[in-house]
């Protein structure tokens, strides 16, 4: 009896697996077409991420004017050139978020549409080439 008992708890953990096997895997996330997102939809996201990124643009620009006049009244020669080394890593880093947004206010909303790199991440942006 005990081995009735044994195997039939067996047989059933087994059916019990073979069924959660069988369940079907969810769909992929369906693209942006699929969802119906519509081009308008898609022109107000864009609209509403630029002005997002102009406002935080804006904050670090006037955050960066205030370390510019903060610099100007530090003596310490090492400390000055602590703070402006930081001010022109911050002045780089201000002037590439400018590019960035002036080359996708261009591109428009489906900016990013099949940009993307590796893995899920952006493709990296384009080299500037400078003046000779």
């Amino acid at each position: 009896m005990k081995c009735n008992s044994l195997l039939f708890a067996v047989i059933f953990a087994f059916a019990t697996l073979a069924l959660a096997q069988d369940k079907p895997a969810p769909p992929p996330p369906a693209g942006h077409h699929e969802m119906g997102m519509d081009h308008q939809k898609m022109g107000e996201m864009h609209k509403k991420h630029m002005e997002a990124m102009q406002a935080d643009l804006d904050k670090m620009k006037a955050s960066l004017d205030q370390m510019k006049a903060n610099v100007a009244k530090v003596s310490d020669a090492e400390e000055k050139a602590r703070w402006q080394a930081n001010i022109d890593l911050w002045t780089m880093m201000v002037g590439h978020m400018e590019h960035m947004m002036k080359h996708m206010g261009e591109m428009g909303p489906g900016m990013g549409m099949g940009m993307e790199h590796h893995h899920g991440h952006p493709a990296p942006p384009p080299a500037d080439k400078k003046p000779e």
